[in-house]
């Protein structure tokens, strides 16, 4: 490879990226992209929607419930390790495209599962592809951003995953009962379609393309991306300016553990794993709790549970909105102390209600989920193109291995009471609070290559 031209390539790149006005185009593919994590999201979380009909009807103890909810992270443990490689060494769309297809189709396969045993394998198998398309996604939507609103650009388009969660939850309110649990994954297959066609719809990224000596793809690449800007914006591109110049290392594992990225990597995997520690361990149970805890009729749990998906909904569209002001470090410290009060609080009641759980793990989730997509965009900014993919994936295994815990700590410990499962959530979060306030590292309105050479 030729090291010189290499970085020449990639600096002329990151140069003509900088200078591009956010325009039709850049929507468009966030768009075409973002329609591929609705579905991952929708998919992940409706096993939630399916638990209280198979629960009674498969006869599951917690354990089993719990276990069940787990699966389908140790699968998302293993795709975002996977697709991480995938995407360092064939490109962000291969990766993305076999990662959608996979779980898209295991999506309509789960509708065939006839008992537990088959469900929990098949759900493991559909986590791969779930666990790869989301970082991958979030890498390839990040390296096409500018610095200056990047934060806003990348959380707009990060904004699809709750909006995926929410619509799984308002589906879900209507589809279990009506049509069955199995139609809840007939729906998460829609996506197969897509994986198809994204080939065609997107150019890869001309980041990943001009690091790794693919000067002539780059160019044509980059060329497609100004044409279509300029199109859109029906006026000439401002002039390219140098931003910044960059190193020539090649990849390397050992980046994530090097003197200058040890402590973003410690940090962000503390992130990563309190904030779906808290997340999944919770809201993928809610449902259930609200069915077999309360005993709630089915229609008024999944209503429940959807209230406390709306409100968080909201909250990742303030952060969206906000986070450029606020800055990442400041944004993350504030929602993990403001989620510990809210745990905390609902840990004092010996008996709570159902209304009471509502209320406080809405409060709760209202800030964990602005984490929750947040840390999309901070991970890829901690680290360089070399190495973003890997990283990113590195760090979504944390996602995983906490979403594996999570829910298997509530199923073990719900027989020494809600207030003890509450307790340990908001614990926590506190320790995360601490150590993100006290160690992250501020990232907003800097140059990729700038925040990490």
């Amino acid at each position: 490879m030729d090291v010189a031209g290499t970085r020449a390539s990639v600096d002329d790149i990151v140069a003509r990226l900088e200078r591009l006005p956010t325009s039709w185009w850049q929507v468009k593919a966030r768009i075409i992209v973002g329609v591929a994590t609705f579905f991952d999201a929708f998919d992940a979380l409706a096993i939630a929607s399916v638990l209280p009909v198979i629960v009674p009807l498969w006869k599951l103890t917690p354990p089993q419930i719990g276990l069940m909810i787990s699966a389908g992270f140790l699968g998302q443990l293993l795709g975002a390790l996977l697709f991480g490689w995938i995407a360092e060494r064939y490109g962000r769309m291969t990766a993305m495209i076999w990662s959608i297809a996979l779980f898209a189709v295991m999506s309509l396969v789960c509708a065939l599962a006839w008992d537990y045993d088959s469900l929990l394998v098949l759900r493991t198998i559909q986590g791969i592809g779930l666990g790869g398309e989301v970082p991958v996604a979030a890498v390839f939507i990040s390296e096409l951003a500018k610095a200056q609103g990047r934060g806003r650009f990348v959380l707009l388009y990060e904004l699809v995953f709750p909006i995926g969660l929410v619509a799984a939850s308002l589906a879900g309110l209507w589809v279990v009962p009506h049509l069955g649990w199995q139609y809840m994954f007939v729906i998460g297959a829609l996506p197969a379609l897509l994986a198809l066609a994204l080939r065609s719809l997107l150019p890869e990224s001309p980041r990943w393309l001009a690091v790794h000596g693919r000067h002539a793809e780059a160019e044509a690449a980059m060329t497609l991306i100004e044409s279509e800007t300029q199109k859109a914006t029906g006026a000439p591109l401002p002039p390219v300016k140098p931003v910044v110049s960059t190193a020539d290392k090649p990849a390397a594992w050992a980046d994530l553990f090097g003197p200058l990225y040890l402590r973003r990597t410690l940090v962000v995997w503390v992130v990563w794993f309190s904030a779906y520690f808290v997340n999944y361990g919770l809201s993928i149970w809610l449902p259930t709790l609200y069915r077999t805890v309360f005993k709630l009729p089915l229609e008024v749990s999944l209503r429940y549970a959807l209230i406390t998906q709306a409100v968080g909904l909201l909250g990742t569209l303030i952060c969206a909105l906000t986070i450029d002001h606020v800055g990442r470090r400041a944004w993350f410290a504030i929602s993990f102390a403001a989620s510990t009060l809210a745990l905390a609080t609902l840990a004092l009641f010996p008996a709570p209600s159902a209304e009471q759980v509502l209320t406080f793990m809405t409060i709760a989730y209202f800030f964990i989920s602005t984490i929750n997509i947040g840390v999309y965009l901070y991970t890829p900014e901690l680290y360089p193109t070399r190495v973003r993919a890997i990283a990113v994936g590195a760090a979504t295994a944390w996602l995983r291995f906490a979403s594996i815990i999570g829910p298997t700590v509530v199923g073990m410990m719900l027989a020494g009471g809600l207030p003890s499962v509450f307790a340990t959530f908001a614990t926590v979060a506190a320790v995360a609070a601490v150590i993100t306030g006290l160690y992250a590292v501020e990232t907003k309105g800097r140059v990729l290559e700038e925040a990490s050479p």
